[in-house]
């Protein structure tokens, strides 16, 4: 079995799967520069899942001009969500993650942390981890047109 490359992907959606924290790194830095309203953050506490619609810059395409897609990242056994720095009675308000980090706890539990652009963070507790990203649009020209920069 091979690896998969940037290049493998195309224009196929993405479509990946973590189960550990190695996993989680190769998911973040896809999700890195994601935007979302807060309204598209959703905890299903019955079926134990954390779910976010987000518009995904396409770091792993190459083309000159810039692109998203709308993905969905579905963080399963999820057993609690707390958030900092984010106000969520402002439903109009649109986060952007900048990172995403486990750190695991007793038994394959842990924590999985969205670091969010303006100081804000949302923690997710787990029993296991087990994290989803997948396309659910075809790629469209970013709005902006330009790639997503961060201050040094």
């Amino acid at each position: 079995m091979v690896d998969a490359r940037f290049e493998d992907g195309g224009e196929a959606p993405l479509g990946l799967l973590a189960l550990d924290g190695e996993d989680l790194k190769i998911i973040s830095a896809l999700m890195q520069d994601a935007v979302f309203p807060i309204t598209e953050m959703t905890w299903d506490q019955g079926r134990r899942r954390f779910a976010l619609l987000v518009n995904r810059f396409r770091w792993e395409d190459k083309r000159p001009k810039p692109e998203r897609v709308q993905s969905v990242l579905i963080i399963e056994d999820t057993m609690k969500v707390a958030s900092q720095g984010v106000d969520l009675s402002a439903k109009d308000m649109i986060l952007s993650i900048l990172t995403m980090e486990w750190a695991a706890g007793e038994d394959g539990t842990g924590t999985i942390t969205l670091t969010l652009a303006g100081d804000g963070a949302v923690a997710i507790d787990v029993e296991c981890l087990e994290v989803t990203l997948s396309d659910v649009t075809r790629p469209y020209l970013a709005p902006s047109g330009n790639m997503p920069t961060h201050p040094e």
